[in-house]
């Protein structure tokens, strides 16, 4: 079984109430070979909400208190982040995920990029708080491009 972020399945998630559509994954779901989660819903939010980024850091900074996630206006929304990322945790560790698919450049879900904390558009390497927290967990996390580059290899059982 594999976790795919609920904003590439089609769901109306993301902080602007879009999707990120990916068919494969859409069609994932649709099969139950995925399970959905969106870890900013699991963590309280609502849709639409206002965009954050990690300011001084990355997630694993924020796990180790070191970093926050702050939404533009200013706000310290990362109790709310870590509460996503304990939910999505929790979740994947239930379903035995082998997988985890999540949305790239997310404060919650990047898995190797994530916006720099200065809301310019500036990416810099490094994982979001969810992924930081699965990752320590010794699950595999991934983002859409990379399922997309692999998902040829991939045997969902």
């Amino acid at each position: 079984m594999i976790l795919v972020s609920a904003c590439l399945a089609g769901h109306n998630v993301r902080y602007d109430g879009s999707h990120q559509l990916d068919d494969s994954i859409r069609k994932l779901t649709e099969e139950g070979k995925a399970v959905t989660v969106c870890p900013e819903l699991a963590g309280g939010f609502s849709t639409p909400r206002e965009p954050a980024e990690i300011l001084g850091g990355s997630g694993e900074d924020v796990l180790d208190g070191k970093a926050k996630v702050i939404e533009k206006s200013g706000r310290d929304v990362t109790e709310l982040y870590i509460k996503g990322a304990e939910h999505t945790l929790e979740k994947a560790q239930r379903l035995q995920a082998t997988t985890v698919v999540l949305k790239e450049n997310s404060p919650s879900c990047g898995s190797s990029l994530i916006y720099n904390g200065e809301f310019s558009g500036q990416k810099i390497a490094g994982n979001g708080v969810t992924t930081a927290l699965l990752k320590r967990n010794g699950i595999q996390v991934i983002s859409e491009t990379q399922f997309a580059e692999r998902v040829s290899s991939y045997h969902f059982e």
